[in-house]
C-alpha cells in the first residue's frame, strides 16, 4: 500500500458515485421527459455510447498528456456535463439530456482506467491485489450515490435537477483529490510502433477471453441494474425502495475487492471467474422467482458480487496480454468492447423492461452468461494442454 493507491481508490469511489447515480436517476428523468416510454433508457445508453465513442481519444491523451493530466481533462468534461444535465432536466429537454449524457462518456471513458492505473503504483507481483483493492473503492458510490440521489432529487424544484448539480460538486472534490496524487513516468514507446499491432494482439486467446468476458460481464451487470428503477417503480415500489437495492447491489460490486485479489493468487483467475459466472446465473434465478423487495435486494447483491469476480478478474488476466509499451491500445479496445456491449444493454434494458417485462429481461441475460462462462473452460482447456 502507498499513498497514491488510497488516493487513487478515493478517485475511483467518486467515480463511481457518479456512476451510480447516473444509473439510479438517468432512466427516471428519461421516463419522465421522454415522447415514448420505450425511449426511457435512451440517457442511460448515451452515457455508455459516449464512453465507446471516447475511448480513441482518451487513449490518445492518455499517450500524449499522461494519466494525470488525461484525468484532469476527464474530470473537467464531468462537471461541464452534469451542469448540462441539470439544465436539460430544469427546461425538460430530453435530447438536450441525452446529448449531455453523450459528453458525460468521456469522463467515463477516463475514469475506467483507474484500475489500470493502480497496477502501475506497485510493484508487479501486487498488481492482483492493487487492482482489487481500487476496485473496492467503488463502495464509496455504494453509499454515497444512492443516498446523495435520495436526498438531492428535489432539491432545485425539478426532479434530480438538483441531483445533477451535486454530481458536478463531486467532479470538482475528485480535481482536489487528483491534484495531490503523482502518477508513474509513462513508458517508452518501443520503437516508432510503440509495440504490436492492435490485431496481434487482440488475437491472443488470453486477451479474447478477458476483453469477452469484462464486456459481456458489465453488459449483463448493466442491463439489469439500469432497467431495475424502472421494474420495481411498474411494480408500485418507491424510488427509496429501489435507491437501497442499488445500494446494496454496488456493495456487492465492490466490497469484495478487499480480498478478490486474495483469492485470484490463491485459487487462479480463471476459478475466481467462474464462481462469477455461477453467481450470475443464481441471480437470475432468484430475479425470475418472485417480485418482492427481497428477491430485488438479493438478486442485485448477488450480481453485483459476479460482476467484481468476473470484471477484476478479467482486468487481472488482461495483464499478461500486453507488454506497457501497448497498454493505451490494448486497454482502449478493452473497454471500447465493453462500451459497446454496455450501449446495446442500455438501449435493450429499457425496451425489454417496458414492452416484455421484468421475466423476459432476465431470460435474455442468460445467454451471454453462458457465453462467458463456455469462454473461461476453453481458456482452461488451452492452457492444461500447454502445460501438459
Amino acid at each position: 500500500m502507498n499513498r497514491n493507491l488510497w488516493l487513487l481508490t478515493l478517485l475511483q469511489g467518486l467515480f463511481f458515485t457518479n456512476n451510480v447515480t447516473f444509473i439510479a436517476i438517468n432512466g427516471l428523468v428519461g421516463l419522465s421527459l421522454a415522447p415514448y416510454g420505450w425511449m426511457a433508457t435512451l440517457p442511460v445508453m448515451g452515457y455508455v455510447v459516449g464512453g465507446a465513442l471516447f475511448t480513441g481519444p482518451v487513449a490518445w491523451t492518455q499517450s500524449r498528456l499522461g494519466r494525470k493530466n488525461s484525468f484532469v481533462l476527464g474530470l473537467v468534461v464531468a462537471v461541464a456535463s452534469a451542469l448540462l444535465c441539470a439544465y436539460a432536466a430544469y427546461t425538460r429537454q430530453f435530447w438536450l439530456l441525452c446529448a449531455a449524457t453523450l459528453l458525460a462518456g468521456y469522463y467515463s471513458a477516463n475514469g475506467q482506467l483507474y484500475r489500470f492505473a493502480s497496477a502501475e503504483l506497485v510493484a508487479p507481483a501486487y498488481r492482483e491485489k492493487a487492482v482489487s483493492f481500487v476496485m473496492a473503492g467503488g463502495l464509496i458510490g455504494a453509499v454515497a450515490g444512492p443516498n446523495l440521489a435520495t436526498r438531492t432529487q428535489a432539491l432545485a424544484g425539478v426532479p434530480f435537477a438538483g441531483t445533477y448539480l451535486a454530481l458536478a460538486a463531486v467532479a470538482v472534490l475528485a480535481m482536489g483529490v487528483l491534484a495531490v496524487m503523482r502518477f508513474p513516468a509513462p513508458p517508452a514507446r518501443a520503437a516508432a510502433s510503440g509495440g504490436r499491432p492492435l490485431g496481434e494482439i487482440a488475437r491472443q486467446p488470453v486477451f479474447i477471453v478477458a476483453a469477452g468476458a469484462a464486456a459481456l460481464g458489465y453488459g449483463v451487470m448493466n442491463l439489469l441494474m439500469a432497467a431495475t428503477p424502472l421494474a420495481m417503480a411498474q411494480c408500485g415500489f418507491a424510488f427509496s425502495d429501489a435507491a437501497f437495492v442499488l445500494e446494496w447491489h454496488v456493495i456487492g460490486m465492490f466490497a469484495p475487492g478487499f480480498f478478490t485479489g486474495h483469492l485470484i493468487k490463491r485459487y487462479g483467475v480463471l476459478n475466481v471467474m467462474g464462481v462469477g459466472v455461477l453467481l450470475n446465473l443464481a441471480c437470475i434465478a432468484l430475479a425470475l422467482s418472485g417480485v418482492a423487495l427481497a428477491n430485488f435486494t438479493v438478486a442485485l447483491f448477488l450480481l453485483g458480487v459476479g460482476w467484481n469476480f468476473l470484471f477484476t478478474g478479467a482486468t487481472t488476466l488482461s495483464l499478461s496480454a500486453y507488454t506497457a509499451a501497448e497498454r493505451d491500445r490494448a486497454q482502449g479496445a478493452m473497454n471500447f468492447l465493453m462500451f459497446a456491449v454496455m450501449a446495446v444493454s442500455s438501449f435493450s434494458s429499457g425496451v425489454l423492461v417496458t414492452t416484455q417485462g421484468w421475466d423476459w429481461l432476465n431470460l435474455g441475460s442468460l445467454p451471454p452468461v453462458l457465453l462467458v462462462g463456455a469462454g473461461l473452460l476453453w481458456l482452461l482447456a488451452r492452457q492444461r494442454r500447454a502445460a501438459a
